[in-house]
C-alpha cells in the first residue's frame, strides 16, 4: 500500500489525484470559522481584562478606562494604543494589527475597529472586528 492517491490495481497504472469528499471540504471551511470564532472569543477576554488583573502576566489586558475618563478626548487615543499593543502581544494569530476609532450610535460608548491579517498558513487573509466599550466598562466584540 503506497498511499491514497495511488491506483487501486497492482499493475503500473498512474496515480489518481487525491479527491476530497464533500464532508472533508465542508469541514475545512468549518475550521476557518472555528478559528475566527476562537480569535473573537480570545479578543473578548483580552479586552475585558484590565492591566494588572493577571498574576502570571501583569501587562495582559488593556488600560482601565475609568482611570482615563477624566482626560477625555485624549483618553480615546490612549485606549486605542493600549488595545493595539495588547492584541499584538497576546493574539499571535493576527499580524499587521491596526485599531481605528469608529462612530458609535451610543454617545456614552467608544467604538473601535480592529483589523489585521490572519497569520496561520492555511487561513491567511483579512480579519476585522468591531469593539464597543459601553458605559459599564465592558468591551463588546463582534466579528464580521
Amino acid at each position: 500500500m503506497q498511499g491514497r492517491g495511488d491506483s487501486e490495481g497492482g499493475g503500473g497504472g498512474s496515480p489518481r489525484p487525491l479527491r476530497r469528499g464533500l464532508l472533508a471540504r465542508l469541514s475545512s471551511g468549518g475550521q476557518r470559522v472555528a478559528e475566527l470564532e476562537s480569535i473573537v472569543a480570545h479578543l473578548h477576554e483580552l479586552l475585558n481584562t484590565r492591566v494588572g488583573e493577571s498574576l502570571s502576566a501583569p501587562d495582559f489586558g488593556i488600560v482601565d478606562f475609568a482611570d482615563l475618563v477624566h482626560n477625555f478626548p485624549e483618553a480615546t487615543q490612549v485606549l486605542q494604543q493600549s488595545i493595539r499593543a495588547t492584541v499584538m502581544k497576546y493574539e499571535p494569530r493576527l499580524r499587521s494589527v491596526s485599531v481605528t476609532p469608529v462612530p458609535s450610535q451610543d454617545p456614552l460608548s467608544l467604538a473601535f475597529e480592529i483589523s489585521g491579517r490572519l497569520a496561520s498558513g492555511a487561513h491567511r487573509g483579512p480579519f476585522r472586528v468591531r469593539t464597543e466599550l459601553s458605559s459599564s466598562g465592558k468591551m463588546q466584540v463582534s466579528g464580521r
